[in-house]
């Protein structure tokens, strides 16, 4: 944890002297609550790693960070013309992937390098995406100020600053204020999430971003009391914390083939039927993730364990079968009223 700080303060740090002229080794001490010290190693630490550090000033100096050292170096180290044509056509991919809410700081950079093109190449590149695209996944409602909300997290969980929030609880279907230690940002099924320890609860929580409703950045540092794992919801095939169960299903033969094709979860093994059926076995949170996953193949997957998970299968696939039928075998009418969703759709539906 102790290392996590320092690489936090000193990324900081950076960020303070890229962006002002003012920065005394007593004013980022004060700024960082931290020792002059620590500033100077900090300092030299970033100097040694190689970014164009330099102080100047009568007296005491003033710490600015050379942003010309790094532009010389560019020549030396050029992107050669498939980098610069990957970077410019990258665009469409990202937009599929993470909405124009992301693409701020890239258009900015992408317009640099159309402004260095010749036309006729911008001409040619324009036309890329109608050779590589990517269709967007469904895409959730997002608020204006969401690019602001998320800005405002990145900067208090780098500087690891408290945050005050009102927060949208979609198991209480109402609003609740929370204290937390913003930990990392983590984009994941479509949408972006925020990792923290909420210290009223003395746990690390998870918070959708789309459902904060407000939020203040206060002057109050916190320190880090626990780890997060290197790879976010790595027991879950969604966005979930949760401990691991094994989960054992049998899918039939007509969709063999797809399931042997993909690495659905890092912890799968699979194991072929004489059937030409084939067994899956996963470590994984039970969640809703995984329970929309397995109503996707209907009745071509079979749930064999654990047992509580069959109940809920039976029990879904039942209740999905009495919607299309009434009491007396006829299929419901248009004009009748649509019976409550399952539970699993209605989390999915809110989340």
């Amino acid at each position: 944890m102790a290392r996590n700080r320092e690489l936090i303060r000193q990324w900081t740090l950076l960020q303070q002297v890229a962006t002002r002229r003012d920065w005394t080794v007593s004013k980022l001490a004060t700024h960082l609550n931290v020792s002059t010290r620590t500033i100077r190693r900090d300092l030299n630490a970033l100097e040694t790693a190689g970014f164009p550090l330099y102080s100047d000033g009568d007296g005491e100096k003033y710490w600015r960070l050379d942003a010309r050292a790094l532009l010389d170096a560019l020549p030396r180290n050029g992107l050669t013309v498939p980098e610069v044509c990957a970077l410019y056509s990258s665009r469409a991919l990202v937009m599929a992937i993470a909405g124009a809410q992301v693409l701020d700081d890239l258009q900015s950079a992408l317009a640099k390098i159309e402004a260095a093109l010749p036309p006729a190449m911008k001409r040619f590149l324009d036309r890329l995406p109608a050779v590589i695209t990517a269709k967007p996944a469904i895409a959730r409602r997002r608020g204006a100020d969401q690019h602001e909300v998320t800005t405002r997290l990145f900067q208090a969980a780098t500087s690891q600053h408290v945050v005050t929030m009102r927060y949208h609880s979609n198991s209480s279907n109402g609003e609740k204020d929370y204290v937390v230690h913003p930990y990392r940002l983590v984009y994941t099924q479509n949408a972006l999430y925020l990792q923290a320890f909420v210290p009223v609860y003395q746990e690390l929580r998870t918070f959708l971003i789309d459902r904060i409703r407000r939020l203040s950045v206060e002057q109050k540092t916190f320190e880090r009391v626990a780890e997060l794992s290197s790879t976010p919801f790595g027991k879950s095939m969604g966005a979930y914390s949760g401990p691991p169960v094994r989960v054992k299903l049998r899918f039939a033969a007509a969709v063999a083939e797809v399931i042997k094709d993909r690495v659905w979860h890092e912890s799968q093994t699979l194991k072929d039927r004489t059937d030409g059926a084939v067994d899956m076995t996963l470590h994984v949170c039970d969640d809703y993730t995984l329970r929309q996953w397995i109503l996707g193949f209907g009745r071509l997957v079979c749930v064999v364990a654990p047992a509580s998970l069959v109940e809920w299968a039976a029990g879904e696939l039942e209740a999905a079968r009495e919607q299309y039928a009434s009491t007396s075998g006829t299929r419901v009418a248009d004009s009748d009223v649509q019976p409550t969703l399952p539970d699993l759709f209605a989390q999915i539906g809110q989340a």
